[in-house]
């Protein structure tokens, strides 16, 4: 194992497949012109850490190769050596949606993975959380200034009565009036609010505030007959300290059920993982996402569910996904998302091509194409089981594809109103991003995001690029951490400093 000032001196880099024409600096602060590294290659100019270098002389329009796809095509001849920045890369077309190979791949299953269980709480309805949390929802947003003081106020006079209970958090969000309520695409949204309300965490003490006058009835959001008596309409209280005390009443009659309950031992079948990247860069789909694909190959070999999102970052990848799907039907519904989605962007006048971010660029990636490829890297081998559209709960095991925008913040939420119960979220350009309703463990694909963020990266996977660790022992080590946290063994860094993102739903119906 090298020591650190041994990884500084010596010039590396990463080509990921045999056929690959481009290769990965990996030295912290990028490397100089005409550093030779030990097969000979000179570099031409200065190249940053992250980005790419070509191994091999490119003609003009020729196949600029990693992961061993086509990531684009030189728009210009580059010579062996030299820096390949996006304004060389041209962006090759997307796989054609109704020329796809499904259910083709059929690798021997992984043998089943006994004897992990978890310290969770169980619910009435089967299911188990691993927070024991008060969740109060909103069916519109003019009710939240009310919500968060009175919050503000129970958590301050009321929680420290019931040291069992974690927390009490606001569920609210932008939707509810002023929109197009019956809409088609409506259904996103409303169903998105009524899982969220329902989420394991919450224990089935189901609470509504509203206003009284909305579109979207707080009725909506309840299932099951006793739906008023978990509703409070602040245009049926006098006064503000009226509303206040209401809400805290309510509040505090779920907080004595909710204080009853105690952990026990759970199998990992009632697990549902959400995975996710932010901040990418060019390390992600080599260190941190494979290392968490591994992880998700052992969670679902144990019964859980593991979600993996992000449309516009499979889209150029459909092509290695669809193979896996366990049947036609699961690949045709994997490519209608896809077709949604492409039919989305189309009506705002928009594509693929607006991904990747600025700071993704910043980290080596050229565009889209090469982000999907290291993005998907994350659902590691399974058999893709089921498909989810934006909001829908879970109700399968196994490798689910949960459809989802990008965003960090709409693809937390709606993998939260799936069921998630702990966020497993990869980033090599570092972000603060946390949820409030489930534990968000962060993977750094660089050792130095780590050595920058050490108290906000809980795992390093940048190891792996220096030969430090391979992709099994990260792998194993995200796996255990998981089950750690479901149990409140431990906390996340995220957790520990409170840092979370507001709710963000995402509506693609119109506002009125």
């Amino acid at each position: 194992m090298a020591s650190e000032k041994t990884q500084k001196e010596i010039p590396l880099y990463i080509k990921v497949n045999e056929g690959d024409n481009v290769a990965t600096i990996v030295n912290s602060g990028g490397l100089k012109e005409a550093t030779v590294f030990s097969c000979g290659l000179e570099l031409q100019e200065f190249i940053p850490e992250g980005h790419k270098v070509t191994i091999t002389d490119l003609k003009q329009g020729e196949e600029i190769i990693r992961y061993g796809e086509v990531i684009g095509y030189a728009e210009v001849p580059i010579k062996k050596g030299s820096w390949v920045r996006e304004k060389y890369v041209k962006l090759p077309t997307p796989p054609l949606l109704d020329e796809l190979p499904i259910a083709t791949k059929s690798d021997e299953e992984l043998p089943p993975l006994d004897g992990y269980t978890f310290e969770g709480y169980r619910n009435a309805d089967g299911s188990a959380g691993i927070k024991n949390i008060l969740g109060i929802t909103t069916s519109v947003q003019c009710v939240a200034g009310v919500l968060n003081y009175t919050v503000n106020k129970i958590k301050k006079e009321l929680l420290p009565k019931f040291p069992n209970v974690h927390d009490v958090v606001a569920l609210n969000h932008t939707y509810g009036c002023g929109v197009a309520i019956n809409a088609p695409e409506a259904k996103i949204p409303i169903r998105t609010i009524q899982n969220l309300a329902t989420h394991p965490n919450f224990g089935g003490e189901v609470m509504v505030v509203g206003l009284g006058c909305e579109k979207l009835l707080p009725e909506r959001l309840i299932p099951g007959d006793h739906a008023k008596a978990n509703i409070l309409s602040l245009q049926d209280q006098q006064g503000f300290m009226k509303m206040v005390d209401s809400i805290m009443k309510m509040a505090e009659e779920r907080l004595e059920k909710l204080s009853k309950r105690e952990r026990v031992t759970c199998p990992v079948s009632d697990l549902v993982i959400g995975l996710q990247c932010g901040g990418s860069d060019a390390f992600s789909g080599v260190t941190a996402n494979p290392a968490v694909g591994y992880a998700a190959d052992l969670l679902v070999r144990a019964g859980a569910t593991v979600l993996f999102s992000e449309v516009t970052e499979v889209r150029d990848a459909i092509h290695l996904l669809t193979p896996r799907a366990v049947n036609e039907e699961v690949g045709r519904v994997l490519i209608n998302e896809m077709k949604w989605y492409d039919n989305y962007l189309q009506k705002g006048d928009s594509d693929r091509s607006a991904n990747p971010s600025p700071g993704n660029k910043k980290g080596g990636l050229v565009n889209v194409v090469e982000k999907s490829l290291g993005s998907i890297a994350k659902s590691g081998s399974s058999p893709i089981s089921g498909v989810l559209s934006p909001g829908e709960k879970a109700m399968e095991k196994g490798l689910i594809f949960a459809a989802t925008p990008a965003s960090d913040f709409v693809c937390g939420t709606l993998q939260l109103a799936s069921g998630m119960h702990i966020q497993v979220f990869t980033t090599g350009r570092g972000t603060p991003y946390g949820l409030q309703m489930a534990p968000v463990v962060k993977v750094s694909s660089r050792n130095s995001l780590k050595d920058q963020w050490s108290d906000l990266i809980d795992i390093n996977a940048g190891q792996i690029a220096t030969g430090e660790a391979t992709i099994e022992e990260v792998g194993w080590k995200i796996f255990h951490f998981i089950l750690d946290v479901a149990s409140g063994h431990k906390q996340t860094w995220s957790e520990h400093w409170g840092l979370h993102n507001d709710l963000s739903l995402f509506n693609p119906a119109p506002i009125t």
